[in-house]
């Protein structure tokens, strides 16, 4: 299965759990009574909000993207209402039907007080649904779980994999395209890493401008060697798409990377902006062993010490470059390309 459609399945199963319970919670504060009709009311009003938000409007997000606020809100308030007309006043209908009641009664429910309070209620729970996604994309996958659950409330130590991919000649392309277009062009990549990111199981740390930070557990990062098969997937991704990119832009992306692992303090620090920083010389490594790509003419550039935990297998194969002094470093360091075996 394609982890972008195993993200969005799993995400649906969320609402849909939410949903019904919700529905549950509806019921029993109305009527003090639980029966299947919730159940089914809340999963129905689940499947078609995640439907919807996940494999719909997903298909329309630039669109979307251009809309003031005001609109876009007004959109989907109107959306939302006509779901929640819709699939309420259907199963409302069905269950009058199964027990024999006369079709007037279905219009004096749906005018009722107690159905706009159903509408209101719905509308309240979809849009924390919505809250939620919307936040937990800003922060990253998984990030607002993390924060909920006082994971980093106090700083922890845990061993990491780094990832620091940076565009090759982006001075020269900006210069070229201008800041507008420049950044269009960055904001088409980060899209396009969405899938190597989740099958590779990675996270995205941090965006620094044309730069992006990739990081995983050391146990993640090593397994089915997720580090290197990221870059390469990108990479794939990208030449596939070469000609839409020298058609919008005249230029295709280029990267390099340097990766590298080690200890750091994991933990969550700020007031008015809170974040989960990653703290230790691991990180400043990294950085060092991906401005070595341009010296050694190297795409992808890894720690020995790294290596030495990986099985590249026959898809690759490394080629030592130097033991080498970084930049801020008193010990060298040794250095290898890797590349794809052809």
């Amino acid at each position: 299965m394609q982890p972008v459609l195993k993200r969005k399945l799993n995400l649906l199963l969320t609402i849909c759990v939410i949903t019904t319970l919700s529905g549950v919670i509806y019921q029993y504060i109305d009527i003090d009574y639980i029966d299947f009709r919730s159940i089914y009311l809340g999963l129905n009003l689940g499947l078609s909000f995640g439907i919807l938000e996940l494999f719909i409007l997903t298909r329309y997000q630039h669109q979307f993207q251009k809309l003031p606020f005001f609109w876009h809100l007004v959109i989907k308030t109107i959306l939302y209402t006509i779901i929640i007309l819709v699939v309420a006043g259907s199963i409302f209908l069905l269950f009058g039907l199964r027990e024999d009641r006369e079709v007037g009664w279905f219009w004096d429910d749906l005018l009722s007080p107690g159905f706009y309070a159903l509408i209101i209620y719905t509308l309240m729970v979809y849009t924390l649904l919505v809250f939620y996604m919307q936040i937990n994309k800003m922060l990253g996958e998984g990030v607002l779980l993390k924060f909920l659950w006082g994971r980093y409330y106090k700083p922890v130590e845990e061993e990491r994999i780094f990832m620091f991919m940076d565009m090759k000649s982006s001075t020269t392309v900006a210069e070229r395209l201008g800041h507008q277009k420049y950044y269009a062009l960055l904001d088409d990549f980060y899209h396009e890493i969405t899938k190597p990111v989740l099958k590779n199981k990675a996270e995205i740390y941090q965006y620094v401008g044309d730069e992006v930070v990739f990081t995983w557990k050391t146990k993640k990062g090593v397994e089915n060697i997720n580090c290197i098969e990221i870059y390469f997937d990108i990479k794939e991704r990208i030449e596939k798409k070469q000609d839409r990119y020298s058609d919008k832009y005249g230029v295709v992306p280029k990267f390099k990377a340097g990766i590298h692992f080690g200890k750091v303090i994991t933990a969550k620090i700020g007031d008015l902006k809170r974040v989960i920083v990653y703290n230790g010389d691991v990180l400043n490594t990294t950085s060092r062993i991906q401005e070595k790509c341009n010296k050694y003419n190297c795409e992808l550039l890894i720690s020995g010490t790294l290596l030495e935990k990986l099985e590249l297998g026959k898809c690759y194969h490394s080629n030592f470059m130097k033991s080498t002094k970084l930049r801020g470093k008193k010990t060298k360091i040794d250095l290898y390309c890797i590349e794809k075996t052809t």
